[in-house]
């Protein structure tokens, strides 16, 4: 079909190829039980994805083990701030204190835009490629990597 066009075509990947390609590990530090719906605690918080905070963009909360049930809850973080909150009222995999949860689509802009607000480290990056993994950022405080 573009043969005849006579140019060259050059594709860039996109943050809807580059975003689902990384995620955020985080855990459940506990699941408080509430009026409406429970409130799920994990421990990453707004400055590791900031998205959620800053405009209200979703990102999608599974179980590393999930057991197929599912749950309505509230996810927020550990950083006192109304903002520090990924998801209200959002269907996710069902979790328990001390379970590991993946939010999804990171690859875009999660580093690019985390922060070390709160004195909180920036979360360690890791490459995984099949059962190779490989850290390529640890978890420091921004003026630290000048020491």
């Amino acid at each position: 079909m573009t043969r005849e066009w006579k140019v060259g075509l050059t594709f860039e990947p996109g943050r809807v190829m580059a975003g689902a390609a990384g995620v955020l590990l985080t855990r459940v530090i506990w699941v408080k039980p509430g009026a409406s719906h429970p409130l799920v605690s994990v421990d990453a918080a707004m400055n590791d994805l900031a998205r959620p905070a800053l405009y209200g963009a979703p990102h999608r909360l599974t179980a590393v083990r999930a057991d197929g049930e599912a749950m309505v809850a509230t996810i927020a973080g550990p950083v006192c701030e109304t903002g520090d909150t990924f998801g209200v009222a959002q269907t996710i995999d069902r979790v328990a204190r001390n379970d590991l949860a993946v939010f999804h689509t990171m690859g875009a802009y999660g580093a690019a835009m985390a922060s070390s607000y709160n004195c909180r480290p920036l979360a360690p990056q890791s490459h995984v490629d099949g059962a190779d993994v490989a850290v390529v950022g640890d978890r420091l405080l921004p003026a630290e990597k000048a020491l």
